[in-house]
This record gives structure tokens, C-alpha cells and sequence, in this order.
């Protein structure tokens, strides 16, 4: 029986699959030229025949048409009616044709427009650009496949105005993540770290995207946490047809891979899946009462400590080359009439990092006013090598009928990151001293997003109500991180002491429930006698995060700490493990830590409505009005125990957030655009409390602040953009932002330079110019046709008021300023870039299957934290960033693709720099990462 229903269930697929090959699909949206709203019920036929059909509710058609050249037509009462030629239809693959109508002018005479297919190859993304209300960017599906983007990290950075930092993360128009935000399909979603406001773009892979949106100037129905942008990742929903892909590649480094000095140690048998087996579990409950060896009831002592792993030290082993795998899936089925969509995509990625010579340092001013140069308190320099894994599952089922959609959406991100280094400190003030350290860690993050949603319109598709739903949890596990310092005595010994600090066992987990509900409702009317759009709606967001540290510390009794020659493993060998018998040797001590252990909750709450109308037949504007509330409250203590806090609302507010978008069009493709809106940037959990969290590696120490209040922002915006075909475009802006209490991070005090926390500025002030351009090279020769260059470059200027009076900044900077230096009562704004530049020479032969390009991208010195007092600024320094993409699309049916690609070609270190009056700047940070070289391979049907 089961062989016959694999017999028929085989024969069904091939049957289908011919009957498919023998014809050819064409699909599309129909807009409307005006304001770019998707119009329903649109004839589309097939010239001089009886094949047609009509455009459902969201302006969506599809036609099943014999292989040929096919000659469209177009047509709906009150708008221009279209005939577009030399449409061609290839056997079973579906070809993608977006159309515009225009609002006809006499609606007593027929007007009809005539073009080719080819004309509008690129309608989709010049549409979506030129008859969005917001300053809007973005990547058409059909223009992503031809960069070859591999994900969307890649993609995007050929958007003007973003800029890719550290390979995975999204920023706009300079401004750090604080101010950049990034949804999925409309909606919140928490990275793997939840404490940023954008998730990591290179988790998506490129063939599951329909687009990319970034939004730069805000609108009553969009988030109003978000100020430099909006990063939108748009999936598919409903394939055209049936497609199937899998990828592979492989990178190498010849600074990082095969490299025998590499250091790692020990894990779980599953590392390689991004979790850890068990075997970095804490060995005793949180709740274990430690006995001292000196107390009378020590015999359970031995047994706890010899539960711990007895591996400290980091390992040398040779370094293996990053590896990536992807598999993805796509379809549509009719249903009764009706179309369900599936979507299914895996990613696996195996990547390996190793930095020779890695520096961390924190440096301060003498007390003496007349001396320039910068005194190491704190030198770090040696290797470290780090093993990240990321796996990620995306699934999405689509259900369309004639007047309502549903999706549900499944995405697992499952990430782990194994590091061991080992290193030299030294240490200048206070506490002269110098050691060498082992450090290994691990940490296991993981995050599960839900996305439901429906979309519903009346029959005439004239009011559309569409509402989602998204629970998110994310789970961070810092499992078994390890650190030992031996004092460095000069004479080939190494001892144990408290003046370093004893090795150190932590385990640290996070659990954090995002919650977020909204509705959306649209209304098409008439207002002054012309179209209109209403829409007003509502968002509800709830977020939960528990927070926990348990720390040990392995310690010496009654023994000579400088037995162990300085190796870190032979803390816990079975010899040197204290027992009741011998009174001596290495035990563990240690608990729970209240101080550090946090639960936290935050709400948001918004209304918005917004109206979307001509003021003049050229001038259209859209006004909204958002109201938010916002609540945080936070249980907790701090290290003396003097601050308590349970449940306890730590911040309320109820906002409003006006917006008004006017744009004025001399021509369809030539528009001025004038914005305004308010905004605000919030603190995140971590910085609105009262925790201390270390970094073991840098030894860096991050105090929350309790008191801290959102920022707000007042946006101004002012455009003039050309479009052109095929994706051409010229545009220079210009934007200024007034910013209200901004929260920055800044050195806690001189006493420990090393510690730092976010604080609340007085106001800034940020100003720029953007200059944007897409052009293709044919106007100097037909030869050069198939070349184009993407230039943007932005120039910006902020400026911040210092906080006066006895310890603020403005105070101690005066107090500390070195003969000859004038201090000014202003700086620049924390995480602003001066500048950004962003340009790509691109080469793409859709006949040969060619895509090739040079991809260069700077941001300017940027203040990375603020120093007080003694303590100097630290920039971020230029990093040259030059890359190099070759695809080549192989085979017959040209199904395959053979990738090449050149990261940092210039060989560019990141470096972070203590910059002071007079002094040579001294290093806070640097990491060398080399030249990557990767080679993949891809195929689709």
C-alpha cells in the first residue's frame, strides 16, 4: 500500500512539473501613479484575446500564459489605460512585470499609454521610492538578485545612507544604534543581543526577501523610538512559483585560518550546533552553601570543588576556515480558488576568528598640569581566538483570498560564541603590577520570534484593517566563563594573590519575553475634493527580562601558590584540590549575588492617526499626531545594598509625537520632499538599573544608572530627488535634529577609568548634508552601459552642551585641562560619525550572467566614550573598508552561481584611540582582522 502511494504521489509531482514546463507566468502589482497605492479589480488582458484577470485587494495579478511574446494591457475607469509590449513569457519560469496607472485627466476620453516591458524592468523599486510620504530608501527584490548579495548585510550597504559596522549591523546616516531600529516584516524583534535596537542582518539570507525599506524621516503610523532610521526586512510571501536554492561557501583568512597559534580549549560535543551540550553547566545548585575549610562542617567542600572542570587555560590548536550552508524553499498552492504560500529557509554558518596581537588599554592625564602625555593604568596585549556558530530557521505560511490575507511566520536564530585568550596586563596606578591571564568563555544565545497576522478589505478594497501579532523570547547563557591571573613576579615565578584578583568561575543567564500586538486600519476618502488616505491604529508592546549571575572564585589554603609554575590547569588537578585530610590545596568559595540579579519590565502603549491629501494638484501632504505611554519598572539592588528596588516604577511617561511629510512634485520623477517629527531613543534595560556588569576579557566594568530619562528629538528634513530609468536617481538632503536629554556613555569617575555607565547631556545639536547618486555609465559610451556607480557621502556636524557645576563634565574637564589648552563648554555628540561615505562601481551583464563590484565604505572619527576629568575621550578611528564581489551565473539554464568575494582589501585595522591636549594618542582598542577571501557556490530552480 505504501509503495503504491509513493508511486502515485511521484507520478502527481511529475505530471505537474510538465504540465508546469509547458507554460510560463506573469506577475505583478498594479499601483496607482499618484500616491503609489495598490488598486484592485484592474483588467489585465492579454491583447487580442480572451485571457485576463483582475487584480485582488492589495493590487496583486497573475497570469499562466504558453511560452512567447506577449503584448499587456492595463486598463481601470479613471486612469490612463497601458499597453505594454514585448512582454516575453519563458516556459516555466514566471516573468515579474509591476505597472503604474495614471490618474486620466479627461475622463471622458480614453487615453492610452503605450511602452515595452523593458522600460519598466525596474518599476518596483523606483514606484516604491518616488510615491512613498516618508524619505524613503530601498532594494527591489530584482535588484538584490542582481548585486548578488548573499544576505542582507551585504545587500544593504548599497542603500544611500547606511553604512554596515562589524559585518552584521545597520546604521543610518551616521548615528549609532540608539537611534537606528530594525523590524521584520513591520514588526519588533530583539536580536541576539537584546540591549541593541537593530538584530544582526546577516542571519537573513537574500532569497527569502521580497525587499528592504530603510525609512528616514518618521510618520504617525511607524515606532517613534527610531531617529537616524527604520530598517524594514520585507519576506516573501506568495512565490510566483515554485523555487528551491541551496548555497555553500567557504572563506579563509590568511591571517586568521591554519594558523597553529590559534587558542581555544575543551567544549561540548555540540558547539558545533550553537549550544553547548551540558558540559559547561553549573556543577551545584545557585542556592549551595559553600562551607570554608577553617569551618567544622567542611566535609562537603572537597566534592563541590572537584565538580567544577578542572580546565583553565587556553589551548593552541590549529584554526579551520569559515564554512556556510544554506537550503531554502518556496511555493504556491491554489486552494479552492484561493492561494496558500510556503516559505522555508535554513541557514548554517561556522566562522572563526583569530587576532595576533590584540591591545587593550585604559590610560589617563597626570595629575600635573603640565605634563602632556597619557599614563598607562591598565595595558592588555596578546591573542585571542573565537568560534561563533549561527544557525538560523525561518518558516512562513501565506493565505490569500479575494479580500483577506493571513501569515504565520516561525523564526529560530540559535547563535554560539566560544572564545579563549591569553594575554599580558600591566598595570601602572595604584597598583603596580603585572600578570598574565588565561581567559575562556562561552555564550549561548537564542531567539525565537512568532509572527501572526491578517489583512482584510471591503469590496471595493477601499478601507483595509490589518493586525499583528509577535512573541519573541531570547535567552543568553554565559556558561562556565573562566579567568586566571597569575602575578608575574620577574624571576620566572607566578604566583596567586587577591592584589590580581583569584581565578574566577561565572555563569550568567538571561531570559527576556517580548510581546507585541498591533492594528492598522486604512480608509480611502475624499478630502477637498480629491483622494485621500486616513489611517489610525494602535501598538501594544510588553517586554520581560530576568536577569542572574552566580560567581565563584577558586582560592588557595594553606598552600604556595608559586607550586604551579603558572599553569592554570593545575588549579584544580586531582593533587592540588584542598581535602580534609591534607588541610591544604585549592578550593572553591562563592554565591548568589543579589547586587547583580535583576528582573525588569517595560511597556509601551501607542494611538496614531494621520491623513494623507493634496493641499494643491502638486503638493501632497500627509500630517499625523502619535501618542505613546511608556512605564519601566525594575527589581534589584546595588553592590552596598542600600538601594532596593522592588517593582518599582522607575520611569512613566505619556508622549506625543507629531509628524508632518509635504511633498511637492514639479514632475512624476522630479519631487521636493519637506519633513518634520518628533522622536525619542529609550534606555534599554541594562542601562536602566543599578547592575555592574563586567567584561573579563577587557576588564572593562558597565554601571547602570537608575535615573537616566529617554531622549527626545525634533527632526527636520529637506529633499530634492531626480529619478530616472533603470534605477537612476540623484537626490541631496539635508537634515537637522535638536536632541533633549541624549543618553551617552561616558567614564565614571577618575578613581577607576575603567568603569563606565550612560548618562543624560543637557541637549545637541545634529546638522548634515547627503548627497546621493545612482548612474549608469551608457551616456558616455553604448559600451559602457552595463557599468554604474553608486555614490552617497554625508556631512554632519553635532554639537552638545556639557553639563556645569562641581563634578560634571564641563567642570572636570576644566579642572584637568594641561597648560596651554582652552577648554570649550561643547563637544560633539557621542556615536555620531562626522562623515560617511559610501560608493560602488558596479559591473552587471544580465546576458552573460555577470555581476561584479568594488564596494568602498568610511565612517569619520567617532567619540566612542567621554572621558571626565583625568580620564581622556575615546574615538573610533576611520576604518577603510574596501570590498570586492564576482558572480557568475553557470550552466545551461544558468541555475547556478559561482561567488567570489575580497573584504577589507586595504588591510585596515579597527583601532579605538585615547585622544588628549598635546599627547600622543595611546590605543584603547585594536583588533587586525585581515584579509577574507571567500568562494561559494549556489544553485536554483
Amino acid at each position: 500500500m505504501l509503495k503504491k502511494f509513493w508511486l502515485l504521489f511521484a507520478g502527481n509531482i511529475c505530471f505537474s512539473v510538465i504540465l508546469f514546463a509547458q507554460q510560463g507566468q506573469l506577475v505583478g502589482t498594479v499601483s496607482e501613479g499618484g500616491t503609489g497605492e495598490k488598486l484592485s479589480s484592474v483588467t489585465v488582458a492579454v491583447k487580442n484575446s480572451s485571457i485576463g484577470a483582475r487584480t485582488d485587494f492589495e493590487g496583486d495579478y497573475a497570469l499562466e500564459l504558453n511560452p512567447g511574446t506577449y503584448t499587456l494591457v492595463y486598463s481601470f475607469i479613471g486612469y490612463q489605460t497601458q499597453e505594454i509590449e514585448a512582454v516575453e513569457i519563458k516556459a516555466g519560469e514566471a516573468t515579474h512585470l509591476d505597472i503604474v496607472l495614471e490618474s486620466q485627466a479627461d475622463l471622458l476620453d480614453e487615453v492610452v499609454v503605450t511602452t515595452t516591458a523593458r522600460r519598466n524592468s525596474e518599476i518596483s523599486l523606483l514606484n516604491m521610492q518616488r510615491n512613498s510620504t516618508t524619505l524613503m530608501d530601498g532594494l527591489s527584490l530584482q535588484s538584490i538578485k542582481r548585486s548578488g548579495a548573499s544576505t542582507i548585510a551585504t545587500a544593504v550597504r548599497s542603500v544611500p545612507g547606511v553604512s554596515v559596522q562589524d559585518g552584521k549591523y545597520v546604521y543610518v546616516r551616521g548615528l549609532g544604534d540608539r537611534y537606528t531600529k530594525s523590524v521584520l516584516n513591520g514588526m519588533d524583534i530583539p536580536g541576539l543581543d537584546p540591549d541593541k535596537n537593530t538584530i544582526q542582518m546577516d542571519i537573513f539570507p537574500t532569497n527569502i526577501l521580497e525587499n528592504i525599506v530603510v525609512v528616514k524621516s518618521a510618520s504617525a503610523e511607524l515606532p517613534a523610538d527610531f531617529t537616524g532610521g527604520v530598517v524594514d526586512i520585507v519576506t516573501k510571501d506568495f512565490p510566483a512559483q515554485e523555487q528551491f536554492g541551496a548555497s555553500i561557501s567557504v572563506g579563509y583568512n590568511p591571517q586568521m585560518h591554519f594558523n597553529d597559534r590559534y587558542l581555544s580549549y575543551s567544549g561540548g560535543s555540540t558547539d558545533f550546533l550553537g549550544f553547548d551540550d551540558g558540559t559547561r553547566k553549573m556543577p551545584i545548585s545557585a542556592g549551595t552553601t559553600i562551607p570554608h575549610p577553617a569551618s567544622s562542617n567542611n566535609g562537603t567542600l572537597e566534592g563541590i570543588t572537584r565538580s567544577f572542570d578542572p580546565t583553565m587555560a587556553a589551548q593552541p590548536q590549529t584554526s579551520m576556515p569559515d564554512f556556510s550552508v544554506g537550503l531554502n524553499y518556496a511555493n504556491q498552492y491554489d486552494v479552492k480558488g484561493n492561494k496558500l504560500g510556503l516559505l522555508l529557509s535554513l541557514d548554517y554558518k561556522n566562522s572563526t576568528e583569530f587576532y595576533d596581537g590584540f591591545e587593550n588599554g585604559v590610560y589617563q592625564r597626570w595629575s600635573e598640569r603640565d605634563r602632556f602625555d597619557l599614563r598607562d593604568n591598565r595595558r592588555q596585549y596578546g591573542n585571542l581566538g573565537t568560534n561563533n556558530v549561527l544557525g538560523s530557521v525561518l518558516a512562513g505560511l501565506s493565505y490569500k483570498t479575494s479580500k483577506s490575507k493571513y501569515m504565520f511566520n516561525v523564526l529560530h536564530i540559535q547563535n554560539g560564541e566560544s572564545r579563549a585568550a591569553f594575554f599580558d596586563q600591566s598595570t601602572r596606578v595604584d597598583n603596580v603590577i603585572n600578570v598574565v591571564k588565561d581567559n575562556l568563555e562561552y555564550s549561548q544565545r537564542s531567539v525565537s520570534n512568532v509572527l501572526i497576522s491578517g489583512k482584510h478589505a471591503n469590496e471595493d478594497a477601499s478601507f483595509t484593517t490589518e493586525w499583528k501579532i509577535s512573541p519573541t523570547l531570547s535567552k543568553i547563557n554565559d556558561k562556565d566563563v573562566r579567568l586566571t591571573t597569575f602575578i608575574d613576579g620577574g624571576n620566572g615565578t607566578y604566583t596567586i594573590g587577591s592584589d590580581a584578583g583569584f581565578p574566577l568561575r561565572i555563569w550568567r543567564d538571561l531570559d527576556e519575553v517580548n510581546l507585541v500586538g498591533k492594528v492598522d486600519f486604512v480608509k480611502k476618502h475624499q478630502f477637498l475634493g480629491d483622494n485621500s488616505t486616513l489611517k489610525f491604529g494602535a501598538l501594544y508592546s510588553y517586554k520581560a527580562r530576568d536577569y542572574s549571575i552566580q560567581s565563584y572564585e577558586i582560592a588557595p589554603y594553606n598552600t604556595i601558590t608559586s607550586a604551579l609554575n603558572g599553569d592554570p590547569d593545575a588549579l584544580l588537578a586531582d593533587e592540588n584540590v584542598w581535602t580534609p585530610e591534607g588541610d591544604s590545596g585549592y578550593f572553591i568559595r562563592g554565591n548568589f549575588q543579589p547586587a547583580n540579579t535583576y528582573d525588569a519590565t517595560q511597556q509601551v502603549g501607542a494611538l496614531y492617526v494621520s491623513n494623507e491629501f493634496r493641499l494643491l494638484e502638486k503638493l501632497q501632504a500627509v500630517i499625523g499626531l502619535r501618542g505613546e505611554f511608556f512605564m519601566a519598572n525594575f527589581t534589584g539592588q546595588n553592590n552596598l545594598g542600600d538601594e532596593v528596588y522592588d517593582n518599582e516604577n522607575v520611569l512613566d511617561k505619556i508622549d506625543l509625537f507629531p509628524s508632518a511629510n509635504l511633498i511637492y512634485g514639479f514632475t512624476e520623477n522630479n519631487k521636493f520632499r519637506l519633513s518634520y517629527s518628533r522622536t525619542t531613543a529609550r534606555p534599554t534595560f541594562r542601562e536602566l538599573s543599578v547592575v555592574q556588569i563586567p567584561d573579563l576579557l577587557t576588564g572593562i566594568m558597565f554601571l547602570g544608572n537608575i535615573d537616566l530619562q529617554p531622549t527626545y528629538i525634533n527632526n527636520f528634513d529637506i529633499r530634492y530627488e531626480l529619478f530616472g530609468d533603470n534605477a537612476q536617481m540623484f537626490a541631496v538632503s539635508g537634515f537637522y535634529k535638536r536632541f533633549k536629554d541624549p543618553i551617552e556613555i561616558v567614564a565614571y569617575s577618575e578613581i577607576d577609568p575603567s568603569q563606565f555607565t550612560p548618562r543624560n547631556a543637557p541637549a545637541a545639536d545634529v546638522v548634515g548634508v547627503e548627497i546621493e547618486a545612482r548612474k549608469h555609465l551608457g551616456f558616455i559610451s553604448d559600451g559602457l552601459s552595463d557599468l554604474s556607480i553608486n555614490v552617497n557621502a554625508s556631512l554632519i556636524q553635532s554639537r552638545i552642551e556639557m553639563l556645569k557645576g562641581a563634578g560634571q563634565e564641563y567642570d572636570s574637564r576644566l579642572n584637568a585641562a594641561r597648560d596651554g589648552e582652552e577648554i570649550e563648554d561643547t563637544r560633539e555628540l557621542q556615536g555620531q560619525s562626522p562623515y560617511l561615505i559610501n560608493t560602488g562601481l558596479l559591473y552587471n551583464n544580465e546576458d552573460l550572467g555577470l555581476e561584479t563590484g568594488l564596494f568602498y565604505n568610511v565612517q569619520g572619527k567617532t567619540l566612542e566614550v567621554i572621558g571626565l576629568s583625568v580620564n581622556p575621550d575615546v574615538y573610533t578611528q576611520p576604518f577603510n573598508s574596501l570590498n570586492f564581489n564576482f558572480s557568475k551565473k553557470v550552466g545551461q539554464a544558468k541555475k547556478g552561481t559561482i561567488s567570489l568575494k575580497v573584504e577589507n582589501i586595504l588591510n585596515d585595522d579597527r583601532e579605538s584611540l585615547y585622544e588628549s591636549f598635546r599627547a600622543e594618542s595611546q590605543r584603547f582598542q585594536l583588533r587586525s582582522p585581515g584579509r577574507n577571501f571567500s568562494l561559494g557556490y549556489s544553485y536554483s530552480f
